[in-house]
């Protein structure tokens, strides 16, 4: 038995476009946002979903229905928790990346954003976000993997980066190099030997 786990980050949002550290902030998507998630729907058209899971966020919530929305799947069960949202920018989020930047040094702020256990102040660092998201997908999702179902979930760009390090085992420094473009699903499989496979992401439309 084979069954499918896709990961989808959500679409831009405001916060995305106005290059705003974001974190737990709930900001909704953008236009552009809005037509990247029905690209991720129609992308999905041939598989079949089983159950979804999200964040407590707009951002991922919104991108989520508009997914199942045009894939017809408004009724599927969506389970939505805080384990999977984005990664907490504490005091840094709502400012922009560039006068922060600024503020505190370049040097001082890349450190914050892509070192693995060094957390901004009053935030998390991916490692805490690990930490999180990893627990509950061994206790929450995992089990309905391996009785054959086919799960999307929609969520954010750090909690989505937590669980690729875990399904690929990849080192901190391999996962901080990963960058995971909004609205493209990565999909992988999960056999009958337990062990996770790559799909090669689905990038383009299909007409």
């Amino acid at each position: 038995m084979t069954s499918k786990l896709i990961l989808v980050r959500h679409g831009q949002s405001l916060w995305n476009l106005e290059n705003r550290f974001t974190g737990w902030q709930d900001v909704d998507i953008t236009e552009k946002g809005k037509a990247e998630a029905q690209n991720a729907g129609i992308l999905l058209r041939d598989i079949k979903i089983d159950i979804a899971f999200t964040s407590t966020l707009l951002r991922a919530q919104h991108t989520l229905d508009i997914i199942l929305q045009k894939l017809g799947l408004e009724t599927l069960p969506i389970i939505k928790d805080k384990a999977l949202n984005e990664r907490c920018y504490g005091d840094l989020e709502g400012l922009n990346k560039a006068d922060t930047a600024e503020k505190y040094g370049e040097e001082q702020v890349h450190i914050w954003r892509r070192s693995y256990d060094i957390a901004p102040p009053g935030g998390e660092s991916l490692k805490d976000t690990y930490n999180r998201v990893i627990p509950y997908f061994l206790d929450n999702i995992l089990p309905l993997l391996k009785t054959g179902n086919n799960i999307v979930i929609v969520a954010h760009g750090n909690s989505m980066r937590a669980l690729i390090m875990f399904l690929e085992n990849l080192s901190p420094e391999e996962i901080l190099k990963k960058e995971l473009p909004t609205g493209i699903p990565e999909i992988y499989n999960l056999d009958e030997n337990r062990l996770f496979s790559i799909t090669k992401s689905v990038s383009r439309s299909k007409n």
